[in-house]
């Protein structure tokens, strides 16, 4: 569906999405939506995308890796290494070729990950507390929507970064 950007009702409720597009990235980035308590800021966007994709789908490579997150190759080694040398990853012989190398993530980024969820499921819970369920599941719905057709576009137009990223568990 194409929107006629010349209608003058059309524009200004898209001038109104933008700017709150523009407002959330930059509240989500300060505060990295990181959670309440001491947990809170404690995982960058990165390692939190990495370490969840790992659970969600399971030791994989890291050209898989890549793959899976829209990014390249190079991009995920730099962004895992420090996940491997603080404990959360672990690098391990790929079961059926033992020359190569997989990524998976350890007891210790199992249990950092969730703790990180945690926190950050309470604080999302608090900025929706006085939303009904069909808010939440709305906004939800939505941003979903939004997010995918943002990657679609991303990945029609060869750009980095297009995650096809599937929801948290």
């Amino acid at each position: 569906m194409s929107m006629d950007m010349t209608t003058v009702g059309d524009t200004g409720l898209l001038d109104t999405l933008q700017h709150e597009v523009a407002v959330f990235a930059r509240r989500a980035e300060q505060t990295r939506l990181g959670g309440v308590g001491q947990v809170r800021n404690s995982m960058d966007r990165a390692a939190y995308l990495l370490l969840n994709r790992l659970d969600n789908e399971g030791p994989m490579g890291v050209k898989a890796l890549a793959a899976s997150m829209g990014i390249d190759s190079s991009t995920v080694t730099r962004q895992v290494a420090p996940l491997v040398d603080t404990g959360l990853v672990k690098r391990t012989s790929h079961p059926e070729d033992g020359r190569a190398v997989v990524l998976q993530l350890s007891p210790r980024g199992q249990a950092r990950l969730e703790e990180v969820r945690s926190s950050r499921r309470q604080l999302m819970a608090e900025l929706t507390d006085d939303w009904a369920p069909e808010e939440r599941e709305t906004f939800c719905t939505l941003l979903t929507r939004f997010n995918t057709a943002l990657s679609s576009r991303m990945s029609a137009h060869g750009l980095p970064g297009a995650d096809s990223s599937t929801p948290a568990s």
